[in-house]
């Protein structure tokens, strides 16, 4: 495989399977992944909550992944423009929940929307957690925090 640089972005917060997912499928389209990790303030500013985990915890969790070559920290949507031309990016990947919002970018590089993993999600995740009783309980903090 010729060299490619892969670059896709998320919040990745709860970081599940379906994370993962995307994150070896990325890597596997290129020599070289960066991924971008959306701020606190972008994730208010796109779902109207704050992440669970924080964004240096998340840049953290991401960053450890054997595929991810480097982590950065998206502050807007509006600068991915920005963000592919500046990391080099031959490839943009994103969810195919974002199918066509991005094709504005094939002028500067390839652009792949990969299928989500069935019935994963964050969103999803944390209602579950939320309803089954276990936030909130005592001693249940340190075990979410650790």
């Amino acid at each position: 495989m010729h060299n490619r640089t892969v670059i896709t972005f998320g919040t990745f917060d709860v970081f599940h399977v379906g994370h993962l997912r995307v994150i070896e499928r990325a890597a596997h389209l290129g020599t070289r992944l960066i991924v971008g990790v959306s701020a606190d303030a972008l994730n208010m500013r796109k779902k109207n909550r704050a992440p669970v985990f924080s964004q240096a915890e998340r840049l953290a969790i991401v960053g450890s992944l054997k595929q991810v070559d480097e982590v950065f920290l998206e502050e807007s949507l509006e600068l991915k423009r920005h963000y592919i031309l500046s990391y080099g990016a031959d490839v943009l990947v994103m969810g195919d929940d974002w199918e066509g919002r991005f094709d504005e970018f094939r002028d500067i590089c390839e652009v792949v929307y990969l299928p989500r993993t069935p019935a994963i999600s964050t969103t999803a995740l944390i209602e579950k957690i939320a309803g089954s009783g276990l936030i909130g309980m005592p001693g249940a903090e340190p075990a979410l925090s650790a």
